[in-house]
């Protein structure tokens, strides 16, 4: 297939041109044996544990930006949401919705980084769908995703132990990285050198705490809403307050000088490569030492604890000792990040 053509209806139609399309195009990126039997289900093997299913769509803008792209994205996302359960991610879907003129060149672009990322991650495309939509209807294109791994008995966070005032909060990286280079780039901001995301897959990093820290009672991907949303999730959820140090937050210097140009806080940026994990204090420094030793971890640091203050809320110290509370915003900072 010409690699200079652009994606037609036709190609959509089930027809000569969407056989092209799947055989020449998708395939040779994704082959293994299981989406080879191109059935209208893939059958598939499962180890023995519990099963987690999750799945996303991916509307990012632009469709390319430093440290990645809608491909990796979508890949990282699924792979790292079922990492956040304790699960083994095994296989995906994945499903295209593209507009009509994409180019085929961009096509096969995020293609081969969604082959990568799925290498890196240890997972297996095994079955899709692809449908063509008229000009104006899909913003070039769109990626759902469904994602199937399988929980071990001893990574079962759902019947683990609950948290308790005193559970330590780490955080595996730097803050907003994603968030401020899909913004950087989207305005074409002339950042030199340019901000880069940190998606990337993360079920080797959640392989690393789970080894050291074996007493972990939760763990979250603080991609949408970022930090802050999360951490007022958990404070609901379990009831206690959590306080946080600003002095420990990891966050780059460049990003913190975008925010702070864009009016933007940190805290309620995405991420797409770091997650924050509770764990009981005596397992703290193992779960630190385990997280840094990694090469996504190097910047790993305990941000805060829970606490018992009444009013299970989210709080953060300042520097000269000063406290604000951090809460959930109604709207979204950055549209389209993810």
């Amino acid at each position: 297939m010409d690699k200079s053509s652009r994606i037609l209806l036709a190609h959509g139609s089930g027809g000569l041109l969407y056989r092209r399309l799947v055989e020449e195009v998708l395939l040779p990126y994704f082959t293994n044996p299981i989406l080879s039997q191109l059935g209208d289900a893939a059958l598939c093997d499962l180890p023995s544990g519990r099963l987690a299913l999750t799945c996303d769509s991916f509307v990012v803008k632009p469709l390319f930006f430093p440290g990645g792209d809608i491909g990796r994205l979508a890949v990282c996302g699924t792979v790292n949401d079922l990492a956040m359960s304790g699960a083994r991610p095994l296989y995906l879907t994945l499903g295209l919705i593209i507009e009509e003129g994409f180019l085929m060149a961009d096509l096969q672009r995020i293609c081969a980084s969604i082959a990568q990322a799925a290498q890196e991650a240890g997972v297996s495309i095994i079955t899709g769908d692809t449908k063509v939509v008229g000009k104006g209807q899909a913003d070039g294109i769109f990626i759902n995703t469904a994602g199937v791994g399988v929980v071990a008995s001893q990574r079962d966070l759902s019947r683990g132990p609950q948290v308790q005032p005193g559970d330590k909060v780490l955080l595996t990286g730097s803050l907003a990285q994603h968030g401020m280079a899909v913004m950087a780039a989207r305005e074409e901001l002339a950042i030199d050198p340019p901000l880069v995301s940190d998606v990337a897959p993360l079920p080797s990093l959640t392989d690393a705490i789970f080894k050291a820290a074996p007493g972990i009672k939760l763990l979250r991907d603080p991609t949408r809403g970022g930090v802050a949303a999360t951490l007022s999730e958990w404070a609901e959820s379990t009831g206690l307050s959590i306080c946080l140090e600003e002095a420990a937050l990891p966050l780059e210097r460049p990003v913190a000088a975008l925010c702070e140009l864009l009016g933007l806080d940190p805290l309620y940026v995405a991420n797409e490569g770091k997650f924050l994990a509770a764990v009981p204090p005596k397992e703290e420094k193992a779960a630190l030492a385990a997280l840094r030793a990694h090469p996504l971890g190097r910047q790993a640091a305990c941000i805060g604890a829970f606490t018992d203050e009444p009013g299970a809320k989210v709080s953060i110290t300042t520097p000269y000792g000063g406290r604000r509370l951090v809460g959930m915003i109604s709207g979204e900072q950055l549209p389209r990040i993810c």
